[in-house]
């Protein structure tokens, strides 16, 4: 017998929401809430996204925010959460990962990024509300972590965050 369910998805909402009409009642219509940042590897790099819209609650804030934040030549972080947070967070470790560079005279690697973010993040325990997806290629290839607020991190192909 089949693992999940039989009925495909649109066979299920379709009868969902018949049954729904027959009681007066209707499936309220999906809403569209908080950030969606995505990362994922191919052969010779990585591509990050991210939307560009900022909300506070049911209010969007700002139309055409970055959330895809410089951190080296080689690294780039897409952050969701709190927008300040996210901010200040990728901006201190851009600033340190500058100054490693210059005592080192290479590229940090990206799993240096992913260290100081994750230190720093478990330092606060969860008081930064920054979701993180950390990409970027170094001597040792393309790499990808999603990075959580309480800083657990994971080694990803691809992921997505919001």
């Amino acid at each position: 017998p089949p693992l999940g369910p039989t009925l495909p998805s649109c066979c299920r909402n379709s009868l969902l929401e018949a049954e729904l009409g027959q009681k007066g009642l209707r499936v309220p219509a999906p809403r569209k809430t908080g950030t969606t940042i995505a990362g994922v590897i191919f052969k010779d790099g990585i591509v990050l996204g991210a939307d560009t819209r900022a909300t506070e609650g049911m209010v969007v804030a700002d139309k055409n925010c970055s959330k895809i934040h410089f951190i080296s030549p080689n690294i780039y972080c897409c952050g969701a959460g709190t927008a300040a947070d996210t901010e200040m967070t990728t901006q201190l470790i851009s600033s340190n990962l500058e100054l490693h560079s210059l005592s080192t005279g290479r590229l940090p690697r990206v799993v240096t990024a992913n260290r100081m973010l994750k230190q720093m993040l478990f330092r606060y325990q969860g008081y930064i509300g920054a979701s993180l997806v950390l990409g970027g290629v170094d001597v040792t290839g393309p790499h990808l972590y999603s990075i959580h607020p309480h800083g657990s991190t994971d080694k990803l192909p691809y992921v997505t965050m919001g």
